[in-house]
């Protein structure tokens, strides 16, 4: 995804949120005068890595034009309880009106940074990187992924669109693995990178011997991913998926593969709690 098409989806992903929060217009901000000014700082209420800027961005870009925002921590940086993130200066009722959209978008982007984060810090010192999965949810997938980075891991693929990844029901449908396989490469310099889903070593076997370059090991005990990495050799990248858990994390990445996949990074993320208090400003004369 190129930084014009990411810019488009945080536009596209603000858009959404602000019609079902907002829609025609904030009742109860009306209830404040029109002239009233506020500073608005968002705070971290836990220790956590921070994500979301280019949403809370875009939001005050539509609903606060003029608001001047300070960012006291960036995205990607992290931050302790009690600390400010950011501190909007601009017309009270606008940042009313911008107030929970921001937050929604802090808190669930900085929990999925702040899991990955954890993840990452847990397989340090082994060759394995942490990536995440398409298991996201539907419309927040460049947000989502966007976070996972910020908390140092590594994308997958964005969609179904960018690179090929043959699983159990499209080897079955093509006739095959190695058959499967044939068939992915005529898509060679147009996909990222062809990947091949194998549940036994068998299914390993068959894809070294076809010359697979990347192979996802799919549901594979501990015992399995340490035999099918003495069976490879490094004869192709490897990476494991499914049934990965934080505490088994260390286990696999000391197997010597190269990548490990987990959905739990963005499925079952709890958000960060963050808050945004106002100080009032006198009504100029």
């Amino acid at each position: 995804m190129t930084e014009r098409e990411f810019l488009k989806q945080v536009h596209r992903d603000v858009e959404r949120a602000l019609d079902e929060d907002v829609g025609p217009g904030d009742l109860t901000a009306e209830l404040v005068p029109a002239a009233a000014r506020a500073t608005a700082t968002i705070t971290c209420r836990q220790a956590a890595v921070v994500c979301g800027r280019p949403w809370v961005e875009e939001i005050l870009r539509r609903l606060a034009p003029t608001a001047r925002a300070d960012w006291r921590v960036p995205d990607g940086g992290t931050c302790v309880p009690g600390q400010a993130v950011v501190v909007i200066e601009g017309a009270a009722r606008e940042l009313l009106t911008a107030e929970r959209t921001c937050l929604n978008f802090l808190q669930t982007l900085s929990g999925v940074a702040t899991k990955t984060a954890r993840y990452v810090k847990e397989v340090e010192g082994t060759r394995a990187v942490v990536l995440d999965t398409r298991k996201t949810i539907p419309g927040l997938r460049a947000a989502q992924k966007y976070a996972v980075r910020c908390g140092g891991g590594q994308n997958h693929r964005m969609g179904l669109y960018d690179a090929v990844l043959i699983k159990e029901n499209h080897i079955a449908a093509a006739g095959g693995l190695t058959a499967a396989f044939r068939a992915a490469q005529a898509l060679e310099g147009r996909v990222a990178f062809i990947q091949v889903e194998v549940e036994t070593l068998r299914q390993l076997q068959e894809a070294l011997d076809a010359g697979v370059g990347m192979v996802l090991l799919d549901n594979m005990s501990l015992e399995t991913v340490r035999e099918a990495a003495r069976l490879a050799q490094g004869r192709c990248s490897l990476e494991v998926s499914g049934g990965v858990t934080f505490e088994t994390l260390r286990a696999y990445a000391e197997t010597g593969v190269d990548r490990i996949s987990v959905g739990a990074l963005i499925k079952d993320v709890m958000a960060v709690d963050f808050s945004m208090r106002f100080s009032e400003q006198p009504l100029e004369a």
